[in-house]
């Protein structure tokens, strides 16, 4: 039970369709068959419904395939796979990012808002990006859960973001099965950090402010397709749809670690050559004030800073590319907040 339709979702200034693919799957095509791509007959039909998507930046592919392949065992009818509701997947959801293999688009066709997981839930009348959002939020507002397929960087351990304090979305986060879940927080020490970064406007936020269970899997790494994190990005997925009742079955078993993101990075204090510390690998545990790299100047060997860690946690992204900037990160550190029973 399968269909799918052309979206167009804004247009270039030459009069130029940007458009992406909108797939539908389960109970809205057998009650609706082709008319299943209207948001309004998707909310009609019978049983949940899960929006997913994937390369809302462009440079993280592995998303669009891990949606890829989860069509094949879809369409082919896997035991195990019967439908109770509905799945409405959309691979690409920025063309204009996925096109140019890049995570922002140029600012020449998006001023305001380059990133678009900045604008969420759109504004038809709006920037391009806020366009594009208003259109795939016809889909994603009217369901009753979203994941948001993304992909981390070489150096970052695969993980899953969801809403702190959110249960409904804690337990979608577990369902899809990483090892790690970060909880993004919403309020106290976060305010700053939402501010400083413009976190309103992802859809996970949007959604969940609209009580939409959502999550935003992590799938290292980008620009290749890299097979471990496909299969995670599709067993997961599986899981999330049997959890949300899309699919008949039991959600796997989690058994991992919580913790907390983005207020423990180790940033750099100048502009030079970042050299981790040699046995220093994402997922390790580190200690507060803790050694993680020296940060050189490369034209007079001079040392700039002596990285260190400001809180205790998990190393869960540490960065390789060795010229950074003042101000970058250096390595991220997830302060663990709890680890469910038999996690190590």
């Amino acid at each position: 039970m399968h269909t799918a339709q052309e979206l167009t979702l804004a247009r270039l200034p030459s009069g130029v369709p940007i458009r992406t693919t909108v797939h539908v799957y389960g109970e809205a095509v057998a009650e609706h068959g082709e008319d299943a791509t209207d948001p309004t007959r998707i909310a009609d039909a019978d049983g949940p419904i899960v929006y997913a998507q994937a390369a809302q930046h462009g440079r993280e592919v592995n998303g669009a395939e891990v949606l890829r392949r989860l069509h094949e065992r879809l369409v082919g009818g896997e035991a195990g796979d019967e439908f109770s509701g509905t799945l409405v997947a959309v691979p690409v959801a920025d063309p204009l990012t996925f096109d140019r293999v890049s995570y922002t688009t140029p600012e020449a066709l998006d001023s305001v808002n380059g990133n678009m997981n900045r604008c969420w839930p759109g504004d038809a009348d709006g920037t391009i990006h806020e366009r594009m959002a208003a259109k795939l939020w016809a889909y994603a507002g009217g369901a009753d859960a979203i994941v948001d397929l993304h992909t981390g960087s070489p150096t970052m351990l695969t993980h899953t973001v969801y809403m702190r304090g959110d249960e409904e979305c804690r337990a979608l986060a577990e369902a899809f099965g990483t090892d790690l879940l970060l909880a993004e927080a919403a309020g106290d020490d976060a305010d700053t950090e939402w501010a400083e970064r413009d976190f309103g406007g992802k859809l996970r936020v949007a959604a969940t402010r609209e009580g939409i269970p959502t999550i935003t899997p992590e799938l290292a790494h980008s620009r290749e397709v890299v097979e471990d994190a496909v299969e995670v990005g599709v067993a997961g997925t599986l899981s999330a749809l049997r959890h949300a009742g899309v699919l008949a079955g039991e959600a796997a078993e989690w058994s991992g670690t919580v913790a907390k993101n983005h207020l423990g990075r180790v940033r750099a204090a100048d502009s030079g050559l970042f050299v981790p510390r040699e046995d220093l690998s994402t997922g390790d545990a580190v200690a507060a004030d803790e050694r993680v790299g020296t940060l050189y100047d490369p034209t007079t060997y001079e040392t700039l800073q002596v990285a260190r860690t400001d809180r205790a946690g998990i190393a869960y992204s540490v960065a390789r590319e060795a010229t950074v900037t003042a101000g970058g990160t250096l390595v991220g550190v997830a302060e663990v907040l709890e680890r469910a029973a038999g996690s190590v």
